[in-house]
C-alpha cells in the first residue's frame, strides 16, 4: 500500500479538487488549505483491505477522494457487525477513541477500491485547536456519525427484514446501488438470498 504525499503526488491537482468536495473541508478558506495541505498523504486500498484494526492505538483522520469504506466491529469469536458505510466526499475517524485515550473500537475496511487522504490524529487535533469554526463542524459530524450507528444497531432489534431495507433506502439512497449484496446483507443481519428475495418484492432488483 504505497503511501504518497499530497504535495507531490503526480495527480495532486485533480485530488485537491476532491478534496474541497469533502464535507468537513468544504468552505476553508486558502490560508488553511495552505497549511493542511502538506499534512496529508494519499494512499490506495485494494478491496476487503483494512486501513485501520480494531484495537489499534495509533491513529488517523481519513478523508475518501474516491470508493468506499466500511465500519466493522468483531466480537472474540469473530462474528462481526457492519456498523456504517462512506463513499466520496465523506470521513472516517478515530477522534473519539483519540479523545476518551481509548484503543480504536473498531477496523476501518475498503468495500472497493479505495483512495484516501490522511494524517495523523495529533496533527489533525492540533490543527483544529487553530480553526475553531472548523472543530465546531468537524465534531458536529462526529456525533451525527455516532448517532446515525446507535440508531441503525437500533434499528436492527426493532424493525423486521423488509422494514430494515426500506430504512436503508430511504437513508442512504446514494449507496444503495453500490454496495455489493453480501456486504449490504451483513449490514442489515440478511442472508444474502433474504435480501434478494426482498429486493425483488420490493421491486428495486
Amino acid at each position: 500500500m504505497p503511501v504518497t504525499a499530497l504535495s507531490s503526488h503526480p495527480q495532486r491537482n485533480s485530488l485537491r479538487l476532491l478534496l474541497r468536495q469533502n464535507q468537513i473541508l468544504q468552505g476553508m478558506t486558502a490560508a488553511q488549505w495552505s497549511e493542511l495541505e502538506p499534512l496529508l498523504a494519499v494512499a490506495e486500498y485494494r478491496k476487503g483491505e483494512p486501513l485501520v484494526h480494531q484495537g489499534d492505538e495509533e491513529m488517523e483522520q481519513i478523508f475518501i477522494l474516491d470508493g468506499m469504506l466500511k465500519r466493522v466491529v468483531s466480537s472474540p469469536e469473530g462474528r462481526e457487525m457492519i456498523l456504517r458505510f462512506a463513499a466520496e466526499s465523506e470521513m472516517d475517524t478515530s477522534y473519539a477513541a483519540w479523545r476518551l485515550r481509548t484503543p480504536v473500537p473498531y477496523s476501518i475496511v475498503a468495500v472497493t477500491r479505495v483512495r484516501t487522504a490522511a494524517l495523523p490524529m495529533p496533527q489533525w487535533v492540533e490543527f483544529l485547536e487553530r480553526h475553531a469554526d472548523l472543530k465546531a463542524r468537524f465534531e458536529y459530524e462526529v456525533m451525527k456519525l455516532m448517532s446515525e450507528v446507535m440508531a441503525h444497531t437500533i434499528t436492527l432489534h426493532l424493525l423486521d427484514a423488509p422494514g430494515r431495507l426500506s430504512r436503508f433506502h430511504r437513508k442512504h439512497p446514494e449507496l444503495a446501488g453500490r454496495i455489493p449484496k453480501k456486504e449490504l446483507a451483513a449490514y442489515l443481519n440478511l442472508t444474502p438470498e433474504t435480501l434478494s428475495r426482498l429486493k425483488q418484492k420490493l421491486g428495486r432488483i
